[in-house]
């Protein structure tokens, strides 16, 4: 399995496709379809593209080496010929083709046409994909504990309990406070006590409430 998008397979076609089929070519300026088939295979196991390519005799011998398996699978990049032409189809299921109708050119019959005897393919790994997270290390250290409360911090607001001072919790539920006692009503004041009656004071004149 090779670490390479179809994307950038399809890049490297796109860059060659309508130029002319040339017997042998083995340069951007064309090529035939063993040539293109070459292209690809070098391109998706990280070969250098140009100067490197076989042919329809020693085909499989290349493949072999560039880590491709006998038969087919999906999603897989797949090339199939015989003694007389190759043809490529792309992991997507995209055909690519170099002297189907012309020279090279995305479309074609690609790897599984019914004359094609041979059939070799590389699984290729969507590097595209979003990466699956790493399994958790079970040599790894615990996490820190969290810090001891602050003694020195200030009170929590009124309404949370929170013996030890620590930051109250914002998800946590307000505690209920106790029910008020009742008013202490003051009890009134007495009047202070009558004064004695003097025994020898003079009598009140006529009239007048004692």
């Amino acid at each position: 399995m090779i670490g390479i998008a179809t994307a950038t397979l399809m890049t490297l076609v796109n860059g060659v496709s309508g130029t002319p089929y040339i017997s042998g070519g083995d340069s951007p300026r064309g090529t035939d379809c063993s040539g293109l088939a070459s292209w690809v295979a070098n391109a998706a196991t990280g070969r250098p593209v140009y100067g490197d390519r076989f042919n329809t005799g020693n085909q499989e011998a290349a493949l072999l080496a560039r880590g491709f398996r006998h038969g087919t699978a999906p999603g897989a990049l797949v090339i199939g010929w015989n003694s007389g032409h190759t043809a490529v189809t792309l992991p997507d299921g995209t055909p690519v083709s170099s002297g189907e109708g012309g020279g090279v050119r995305v479309g074609g019959g690609g790897a599984f046409q019914p004359q094609f005897t041979h059939h070799m393919y590389l699984p290729v790994e969507n590097v595209d994909a979003p990466e699956a997270p790493a399994p958790a290390d079970p040599f790894a250290p615990p996490p820190p504990p969290p810090p001891p409360a602050d003694p020195f911090a200030p009170p929590p607001p009124p309404g949370v309990i929170n013996a030890g001072f620590a930051p109250a919790d914002p998800n946590a539920l307000p505690q209920a406070l106790p029910a008020p006692g009742p008013d202490l009503v003051p009890a009134p004041e007495l009047g202070a006590p009558p004064a004695p009656v003097d025994p020898l004071a003079p009598p009140p004149p006529p009239g007048m409430p004692v």
